[in-house]
């Protein structure tokens, strides 16, 4: 395999790199950690290493350096297609090196062969109550296929500590391959007729999911392909990045680890919060039957955080400017669908909400974010059952988690074990300055 030749190839260096900097700087005070960001969730502390993405708070996520709007323009595409194959966004993630057609095209066939689901997972899903919400099928269909874990294998075996990240690289592979057409049968299990999804092995990851769910606009196979690669990492810090990564670390396999990332991924703060952004905005609209006016829509979101809650979707932790993603999917549907009632209105929300939060003054970052308006598009296409739309964002979660994985095994990273400090030991530092 290619990307297996790749890393092979520039381990040497990277493993040298490491231990050089850690022996010769590792007493460098990098950053002051205080009693705010302890109480704060650890916000700003720089404690963590990834070299697949960084979050640079004026331009958005750099995915291995690149710009959102450089990788879309620079990653091979398919012939008469707009939106890049996303497996050589893989390649990319993996590598470090942009890739040609032929290299993103190997990862797709990869992928193809590498795709079969075993019968009992199908069969696992099928067992469970239909009220199931489908981040739970999802994050139980990960940890199903554990029993094919080419890492715990080997390492039950017996392998070097230099060799942990071959495994780890088939299991990332393995489990890519498959997780697309997991979310498919999930979809079809709780919306539609509960049958396997036909794959179609001459399409792209990308298009043969919106094969899968029975969508055969061809917009919807450049959505999928953006939506994933956008939605692919965002540095390690994240919760489902940081929760793959802390369980990752006590060498559990890559299945054990992303099912702790998905849970994560479930809650209300990450990535359900497409879902309740989407929500917001069919609210607005039902109020009003329809695009509110400029002035109306000004009033009714200073209601909203008069009452007490959130406008979902504005503000992020890093970003001080308006998310490329967001901006990368606006442009999106503009150049499609531009005249969409809720297309429209996502648009004035971002020309208005921002505004009230300034005057508001509590929001540090009112520009929007990823989830602002990426349930809008879904919607558009048709897929408006909003629990699933977190699945969706899991399925590209899953190549920079994987990606970070990999490497965090190939250089050797240690069990991750922060120290935890009493209120009494914070008060009485606090008195002592």
């Amino acid at each position: 395999m290619i990307i297996h030749e790749k890393i092979a190839e520039q381990l040497p260096g990277w493993r040298e790199r490491v231990k050089k900097l850690v022996k010769e700087k590792g007493d460098i005070v990098i950053d002051k950690v205080t009693i705010d960001q302890v109480y704060g969730g650890m916000r700003g502390s720089q404690v963590l290493v990834s070299d697949i993405s960084y979050v640079d708070p004026a331009e958005g996520i750099r995915l291995r350096g690149y710009s959102i709007p450089e990788v879309l323009a620079k990653l091979p595409k398919p012939d008469e297609a707009e939106m890049p194959y996303v497996g050589g966004l893989y390649y990319l993630l993996l590598t470090g090196e942009m890739p040609t057609k032929e290299q993103a095209c190997l990862v797709e066939k990869d992928w193809a062969n590498r795709s079969e689901i075993p019968q009992y997972v199908y069969n696992t899903l099928r067992a469970l109550p239909k009220n199931t919400h489908p981040m739970t099928l999802f994050t139980l269909a990960v940890q199903s296929l554990q029993t094919q874990s080419e890492f715990a294998k080997r390492y039950h075996e017996g392998m070097r500590k230099d060799e942990y990240w071959e495994p780890m690289l088939e299991d990332s592979l393995n489990l890519t391959a498959k997780l697309p057409i997991i979310a498919a049968f999930i979809y079809s299990l709780k919306y539609r007729n509960g049958e396997v999804p036909q794959v179609d092995s001459s399409l792209d990851w990308g298009a043969n999911f919106a094969h899968m769910l029975g969508i055969k606009d061809k917009g919807y196979e450049e959505l999928a392909r953006l939506y994933f690669i956008i939605h692919s990492d965002h540095e390690s810090g994240n919760v489902s990045a940081h929760a793959t990564h802390l369980v990752g670390s006590s060498l559990a396999d890559v299945y054990y680890a992303f099912s702790a990332g998905l849970n994560g991924l479930a809650g209300p703060l990450h990535g359900l919060a497409n879902q309740e952004c989407f929500g917001w905005l069919l609210e607005v609209r039902d109020k009003f039957g329809g695009v509110p006016s400029k002035e109306q829509l000004r009033k009714f979101a200073w209601e909203t955080l008069e009452s007490g809650k959130v406008i979902p979707g504005y503000g992020h932790a890093v970003l001080r400017v308006p998310d490329p993603r967001f901006t990368a999917q606006m442009k999106f549907a503009k150049d499609r669908f531009p005249q969409d009632e809720l297309v429209r209105l996502a648009d004035m929300v971002f020309e208005i909400v921002p505004q009230v939060l300034k005057e508001q003054g509590k929001a540090k970052n009112p520009a929007p974010n990823v989830d602002a308006i990426s349930g809008t598009l879904q919607y558009y296409y048709g897929v408006r059952e909003f629990d699933f739309y977190t699945v969706l964002f899991g399925v590209g979660r899953a190549l920079g988690v994987t990606a970070n994985l990999v490497w965090a095994r190939a250089l050797g990273q240690p069990l991750e074990r922060p120290k935890s400090l009493t209120t009494q030991m914070l008060e009485d530092a606090a008195v002592s300055e």
